[in-house]
């Protein structure tokens, strides 16, 4: 992640990290190294401490995964979030020499990680999960609709909470056009179902009313 260590493109506060881990849940858990190397898809949510600041994220892998076991010999790990993103093309502008690029938010989190198979922590976490994607949803579901079978769910389940130990994200989102070209660039990316990105453009944007890219 060069970009991470460009300030143009940094997140402007802790909101951003957040707002990037809750419209993209599902990360890379990964622990690098060694012949037992584990790269596991999982979804993960923020942990926030009585401040309010963001301290771990937490989540759970199945017992038989062998992710599990290189996490009991080795904690530290990093999740890689990939956000919002879009290539950008130059066919969009008045300026064809422009060359094509990509916007994209994403994050890497360095993690010591604990695991817990206490029933007590595994629907804790099963269920801060359920509330976390059923919560808006029209007739939604609950943990209590499984009936007994929750109990047999819940024994090949490990809870898992990364303590936060170092966060570098990046959020490339036109900053760095020039106006004229970040309307048109915002244009054709609409034209192009690309939504969520012009979303994320507009709030970064420091154009005017952030809205459509002119000064």
């Amino acid at each position: 992640m060069g970009h991470a260590r460009d300030a143009l493109y940094a997140a402007r506060s802790q909101d951003d990290v957040l707002k990037l881990l809750d419209a993209q849940p599902m990360a890379w858990l990964v622990s690098a190294g060694g012949e037992d190397a584990a790269f596991t898809p999982l979804p993960l949510r923020a942990a926030l401490d009585a401040q309010g600041r963001l301290v771990a994220l937490q989540g759970h892998l199945a017992r038989r995964n062998p992710h599990v076991a290189r996490l009991r010999r080795d904690p530290i790990a990093q999740a890689l979030v990939m956000g919002p993103h879009a290539y950008v093309s130059p066919s969009w502008l008045d300026d064809r020499t422009q060359a094509p690029s990509w916007n994209y938010a994403a994050a890497v989190f360095e993690l010591e990680v604990s695991l817990s198979e206490e029933p007590q922590d595994i629907e804790d976490e099963l269920r801060a999960l359920v509330t976390r994607m059923e919560g808006a949803r029209p007739n939604a579901w609950t943990l209590e609709e499984m009936g007994e079978r929750y109990a047999r769910l819940a024994q090949g389940v490990t809870a898992l909470r990364g303590a936060i130990t170092r966060t570098r994200s990046t959020f490339k989102l036109g900053q760095d056009e020039r106006d004229h070209d970040f309307a048109q660039l915002l244009a054709g990316l609409s034209r192009s179902g690309e939504a969520q990105v012009v979303q994320w453009m507009q709030a970064f944007s420091t154009r005017g009313d952030g809205q459509d890219g002119r000064a």
